[in-house]
């Protein structure tokens, strides 16, 4: 018979849920929680299952190119030919090792950040409080709750005091969920109704609470999340698609090839085992073996630039998809915006005083019509603001200044002291007596303190909250009656504050006063008038989005007037209006369609609007980069083409179903990762059409002695040479190649847009048709100037090295003239240097003459060859000024 399922936490009573969780009030001894923390582990997510070691160095070899060398090599070794099948193993070796060490740094990477920096929990344990690791948290822990805490496991509630918790990162609802530990729940009941529950991930936004936790890591809500998430399948980038179907169709054309050469050869009554070993290495000089490696080291090198620049990829292919982004949708706080609430104005005794600074550094200046001074009222008003307050302003050598509880608190310390006044030293010398902490319904908090003796009773709130409670107004020369025309003016004067975007809280006082339920006879002190400021640098970040051609959204739960002025300073408004969440759920998909074309600003929206966006968007063919941090946000984020998680708000689960996080949660580090991308993506290609180019004027040379029945122009040693060595370092080089001046300049590629672009293949075609011409002429002419065949073959060797050389130097720009900045790349200086000097010792050195075919060149032969390689630079120039001018088309 079946056990009956346990009766859910949340339907419990306080003291039958500290009954089964094996707790008291007082909280676990010190021994049992060190039990419990072996037993059931540390309290974080596992995410989702690894790739195992040999998984992820198995699938390195799961690609048409390595496939075809790793044949050709044995091949090679099989007919006794090991110098072959030595330098093709040596590649493929190489390229497998580099994918699988990238690999598993970017996901030893990934791990280091999800450990960093790990938030501390307070607890009751043997009737003491505890602040520990919120790793350390086991079942049966009395967690102690209060406003600006981040609740870090799953509890039920033993006590509350007007306790409210955000929950927008696990239900998606808005608005704080109100907590009762009395309330009775029905068995049924969604998780944003289980108001005896508090839930790891959420965050305290009033009130204090006590909980017993129930469960810890991956049993909490959040772990059955994570775990859903964590097994979705990741989907494969254009650039992978378009590299595969590029070497499967090389990889095909060197099988035809080979079987023509062998075919030609046996007819021409040359031994078929000599030609098939020729027709290998032919062949392997038309398959780029290296283009596994070299995709893998620019990306890898890009990652670690990105992580330079605060972003972290979580994969290597998507930082390709960064470089074609046409939408950045982005969040306001925290990645727009600095995330510390700061104090800009202060209205009292009539007159606006203007605070400087911004964050919660306190440092800044009172300023009244440009002098500097405070009126007398403003030092009642920056003592309500310090002490009616829960928040505390803390400072250390990582994070800086911050602040611990409400921001919209933090932002009224600091306020206070850039006032001159000590928060710490105003509550040692009137310590709180009495206290009714903020309530949505009441919209304000009530503190009572002792002043030499006297009660002295501070009100904080709501604009039209606070007036409606008080009789009385502080101005300059002492109180004075407040009326009902002053009242609406100074209502007018908070809309006007609000107007502009400002979050207005308003103080007062009141002498020998009681909290009680009903307050009134306050004396009314002034405003505080704040914001979360942009960024300094955000505003230049969106031009750059503009420039780029990426349209930047704000995309945010803010008001829509606040939403609207921080898009205005940024440079983002003026696209359309602003469309709030209630909006979006009256459109239908046309209406839909028709707003993400033309709003900038969408306000109010909740993690399921988000989704709806992406997807508008990626119907009008849109590349989409979404931001997101809670629960809720995972859907869009995998569902955009880049999801973006904040490494530091962010939750585990957004960070599971993100391809990239931001370390420091700024905007400016998605600009710069797509900078990053495209500068990656043009280096691909960059490389792609040099090595394409270099081995079609092989191939043609190759092709055109075989069918016009002439010798062979090279050996098959010495294709090995130019394909593996002389192509690879350079091309190595091309993929660090530093990225063009206009690279932000341009406009996205398009989704659809394939690697060859007409500039690109008119580039390759050029190089490489040259190349077999210009060779095939040097070769005939040594020959018709009897010369031996082996220094004719020796001659056209040393030309088609240095072409290459020249090409390299060519194919950093499809369209810029090699001659500007043409050493600009210090890498690929030294790699040519190095290969003009194994060639000079190749031909210079005599115990290599033999092995590579080698018949030294008299000084005359030598600028022969200098003169015929020389020639494909004005060619190649040639394209590129038919690119600039337009006569081809199609740069990209």
């Amino acid at each position: 018979m079946q056990a009956p399922s346990p009766v859910p936490w949340h339907t419990l009573s306080a003291e039958d849920a500290l009954r089964r969780a094996g707790s008291s009030t007082q909280g676990l001894k010190e021994h049992e929680a060190a039990a419990r923390l072996l037993r059931d582990g540390p309290n974080t997510l596992k995410g989702s299952q690894r790739q195992s070691v040999w998984s992820m160095f198995l699938q390195q070899l799961q690609n048409v190119l390595m496939l075809t060398l790793l044949a050709a090599a044995v091949l090679s070794f099989i007919l006794g030919h090991t110098l072959e099948a030595v330098a093709i193993s040596v590649i493929v070796v190489f390229a497998v090792i580099l994918g699988f060490l990238q690999e598993f740094r970017a996901e030893r990477a990934i791990r280091a950040l999800a450990e960093m920096a790990p938030p501390l929990a307070k607890v009751r344990r043997g009737g003491k409080e505890f602040l520990i690791p919120a790793e350390e948290i086991v079942s049966g822990d009395v967690l102690m709750l209060s406003a600006g805490d981040r609740v870090p496991a799953d509890g039920r509630l033993l006590f509350s005091a007007v306790l409210q918790l955000e929950e927008s990162s696990l239900t998606g609802e808005s608005l704080p969920s109100d907590k009762d530990s009395g309330a009775v729940v029905a068995l049924d009941a969604a998780t944003g109704d289980q108001s005896t529950m508090v839930f790891a991930g959420t965050t305290v936004s009033a009130g204090r609470g006590e909980a017993v936790t129930v469960a810890t890591g991956m049993q909490t809500r959040f772990g059955g999340i994570a775990a859903l998430l964590g097994g979705v399948a990741g989907v494969r980038t254009p650039l992978q698609d378009h590299l595969d179907r590029i070497g499967t169709i090389l990889a095909r054309s060197a099988l035809l090839i080979v079987a023509l050469l062998v075919i030609a050869g046996f007819f021409r009554g040359q031994p078929f085992l000599e030609m098939l070993v020729f027709g290998i290495a032919l062949a392997v000089a038309v398959v780029p073996e290296a283009l596994p490696a070299v995709v893998t080291i620019s990306l890898a090198l890009g990652v670690q630039r990105m992580a330079k620049r605060n972003a972290l990829m979580r994969s290597l292919p998507a930082v390709e998809t960064l470089g074609s982004t046409t939408v950045i949708c982005s969040d306001k706080t925290g990645t727009l915006t600095r995330d510390e609430m700061t104090v800009r104005v202060v209205h009292t005794s009539g007159v606006n005083v203007a605070v400087s600074g911004t964050g919660y550094e306190p440092s800044g200046t009172f300023s009244l019509d440009g002098d500097t001074g405070m009126p007398p009222s403003l030092h009642s008003l920056l003592t309500a603001a310090m002490l009616c307050n829960d928040a505390r302003l803390e400072k250390n050598d990582e994070k800086g200044w911050y602040v611990a509880g409400d921001p919209t608190e933090g932002a009224l310390l600091v306020l206070g002291r850039k006032g001159g006044l000590d928060e710490l030293e105003l509550r040692r010398q009137h310590p709180r007596l009495d206290e009714l902490p903020f309530s949505p319904e009441l919209r304000r908090m009530l503190t009572q303190h002792s002043f030499q003796g006297k009660m002295r009773l501070f009100m904080k709130g709501a604009p039209e909250t606070v007036l409606a409670a008080c009789s009385e107004v502080l101005l300059s020369e002492g109180s004075a009656s407040l009326d009902a025309s002053m009242r609406r003016e100074l209502l007018e004067e908070a809309d006007a504050f609000a107007g502009r975007a400002m979050r207005v809280l308003a103080l007062a006082e009141k002498w020998d006063g009681e909290i009680s339920g009903s307050v009134s006879g306050m004396t009314f002190l002034g405003f505080a008038a704040m914001i979360d400021p942009p960024r300094p640098e955000a505003a230049e970040a969106v031009r750059r989005c503009r420039s780029a051609g990426i349209r930047p959204l704000l995309i945010t739960g803010d008001h829509p007037a606040t939403a609207r002025a921080i898009a205005g300073e940024l440079g983002m408004a003026g696209e359309g209006d602003v469309v709030t969440g209630r909006m979006l759920e009256e459109m239908d998909e046309e209406d839909l369609s028709r707003a993400v074309q033309s709003a900038s600003v969408f306000a109010r929206v909740s993690p399921e609007h988000k989704l709806r966006i992406v997807e508008a968007l990626q119907l009008h063919g849109e590349v989409v980069a979404m931001t997101g941090d809670g629960v809720n946000d995972a859907p869009a984020l995998k569902r955009a083409d880049i999801g973006i998680s904040m490494g530091i708000t962010g939750t585990d689960v957004a960070k599971e179903a993100s391809d990239m996080m931001l370390t420091d949660d700024n905007f400016v580090s998605i600009v710069d990762a797509v900078e990053e991308g495209r500068g990656i993506y043009e280096n691909i290609k960059k490389y792609l059409s040099y090595l394409l180019s270099s081995n079609m004027g092989e191939l043609g040379l190759m092709v055109a002695a075989t069918l016009t029945g002439l010798p062979l122009p090279l050996s098959a040693v010495q294709i090995l040479y130019v394909n593996l060595a002389t192509d690879g370092l350079p091309a190595l080089a091309l993929a660090v190649d530093p990225p063009e001046s206009d690279t932000m300049l341009r406009r996205p590629r398009k989704r659809d847009a394939g690697v060859f672009s007409r500039a690109m293949v008119a580039l390759l075609l050029g190089g490489g048709i040259w190349s077999a011409v210009v060779n095939m002429s040097l070769f005939l002419y040594a020959l018709d100037s009897g010369r031996p065949l082996r220094e004719a073959m020796s001659m056209t060797f040393a030309s088609l090295v240095l072409i290459q050389f020249f090409k390299a130097y060519a194919f950093r720009s499809q369209r810029k003239s090699m001659f500007s900045r043409p050493f600009a790349n210090r890498w690929l200086n030294l790699a040519i240097l190095w290969e003009l000097g194994l060639l000079a010792v190749i031909f210079v050195v005599p115990v290599f003459h033999e092995p590579f075919g080698i018949y030294p060149l008299s000084r005359e032969d030598w600028l022969l060859v200098a003169l015929v390689s020389l020639t494909v630079i004005p060619v190649l120039e040639l394209v590129k000024f038919l690119v600039r001018r337009g006569v081809i088309s199609g740069y990209s």
